[in-house]
């Protein structure tokens, strides 16, 4: 597979810590740090809802008024789904010049609990659909906007909201400095597990607090394979087959004719032989004992609605070992456009690599592969286990203290995923020991919810006109 250089940056040359320092001072004479609090939509800014508009052209048409459906329920929702608008909004300012491994989609919901192979309960950044290298104030403001737009939705106060983002921020901020004095492989083995979340609940919260944080671990580690398939599945004549719950669930069998059936069948049986020879080798031995049982469409989350995403369903010793894959489609990353294209041309290895790079530890059987004859084209995916102890955060059922502390969470872990691949030396520098970044972000994270929210109300007035089809799913 051709693919492009990635240009070397200060660490591949071997900078001294002066001079890697030196490059992230230099870079507040180009973008000071009080100067991130701007944003200003210029006056001939885009229209968002055609942006919207021209993401669902490639998507699958019956699905796209399910997005504008959810993404129109509220502000939130909205912003989970316009990473594409904050994209080409955020283009615009102040950059440090200083890069990083993007999630691109940063939102306070795409971190949260998560399995290691070694079985322990992980807390980390968990979608990469977007990712791409970029600059790293990218990610840190989309976390910190939906911070304060989830607690607009609680009703926070202005001051309340902004101390939130401050201590997000602070958080990044001081967890990037203290990774600057590391060792890179110290800084690559740096996880947050369970104890640590356990002793931050605990000293930080009430005791009934803390005893809800205790369930949350322990729902998490029961959202398993094993939960998923009783969930998901069902005895048909005899054999276990994937539950319908159209639209959301809709069986391959329910879904097409008998002859366009076969061929999305025999395309997806090549994409996962083939998938395999992108895992290490002892996790291809390991798919190997699986056999394919059924597949069924499945709509997943807010931005990704009305792409090709399938839900496989293997079984393995007998009809009671079951391994349930998700086979989603991966596009050309919103960032791409804005800040470089990816150096591999087939974008589901976008997705693992960017994964693979910035999570302290990733799926076994995470992988990705091309398949034609879907929908008439050539397409890119990636693979991963659908179910393996997830656990979600619920800020709508938080008060200002406890979104505090998650913040503070997804700030010291987005700082250890930006510093496993950028300059953290150099962040670091930039950032400093005073506060100034901190407060610039709590003003363009409150200017930046203002804008959402226009958006947001441009859309519900297109699906009101009838511009738009928005259906509740």
């Amino acid at each position: 597979m051709t693919q492009t250089k990635r240009p070397a940056g200060p660490s591949a040359e071997h900078l001294s810590v002066q001079e890697r320092a030196a490059i992230g001072k230099a870079a507040r004479a180009a973008a000071p740090r009080g100067s991130h609090e701007e944003y200003e939509p210029g006056s001939g800014r885009f229209d968002p809802v055609a942006l919207l508009e021209s993401q669902s052209g490639a998507r699958v048409p019956e699905l796209v008024p399910i997005r504008y459906g959810r993404m129109i329920e509220s502000p939130f929702r909205f912003y989970r789904g316009a990473a594409g608008i904050m994209a080409a909004d955020l283009a615009g300012t102040p950059r440090t010049g200083i890069r990083a491994q993007l999630c691109g989609d940063a939102h306070l919901l795409n971190f949260r609990l998560l399995a290691s192979p070694e079985r322990r309960l992980m807390f980390d950044i968990n979608d990469f659909d977007e990712t791409l290298p970029g600059p790293w104030e990218w990610d840190v403001k989309r976390l910190a906007t939906s911070l304060v737009i989830a607690g607009r939705e609680n009703g926070f106060t202005d001051r309340e909201r902004a101390a939130i983002v401050r201590a997000t921020v602070r958080s990044y901020r001081e967890q990037m400095r203290g990774f600057a004095r590391m060792g890179n492989l110290d800084v690559w083995y740096a996880r947050i597990d369970t104890d640590r979340l356990q002793a931050l609940a605990t000293r930080e919260l009430d005791a009934r607090r803390g005893r809800i944080v205790a369930r949350t671990l322990d729902k998490a580690r029961s959202r398993d394979t094993l939960q998923a398939f009783d969930k998901l599945t069902g005895l048909v004549d005899g054999q276990r087959r994937i539950t319908a719950a159209p639209p959301l669930i809709v069986p391959i069998t329910d879904l097409l004719p008998d002859q366009e059936r076969e061929t999305v069948e025999r395309t997806l049986r090549g994409l996962l032989a083939r998938y395999g020879s992108t895992l290490q080798e002892h996790h291809r031995h390991l798919l190997a004992q699986y056999r394919l049982a059924d597949v069924a469409r499945k709509v997943v989350g807010v931005g990704s609605v009305g792409t090709r995403c399938w839900i496989v369903l293997l079984l393995g010793r007998d009809d009671q070992d079951p391994l349930l894959l998700q086979v989603k489609e991966a596009d050309t990353s919103v960032l791409a456009e804005h800040a470089g294209a990816s150096e591999y041309t087939n974008q589901g290895r976008r997705v693992v690599a960017g994964q693979r790079t910035m999570q302290a530890t990733s799926d076994i059987l995470l992988g990705w592969e091309r398949a034609e004859g879907i929908d008439g084209r050539t397409r890119d995916f990636y693979v991963r286990q659908l179910r393996d102890w997830k656990g979600i955060a619920e800020p709508q059922a938080m008060l200002p203290e406890g979104l505090s502390l998650f913040g503070r969470l997804c700030g010291a872990t987005l700082a250890r995923a930006h510093a496993r691949s950028g300059d953290r030396i150099a962040i670091a520098a930039y950032l400093g020991t005073n506060d100034s970044f901190d407060r610039a972000l709590a003003r363009f994270a409150e200017h930046y919810a203002d804008q959402n929210e226009r958006d947001h109300q441009a859309l519900v007035n297109a699906a009101a006109r009838g511009r738009v089809s928005a259906q509740a799913a």
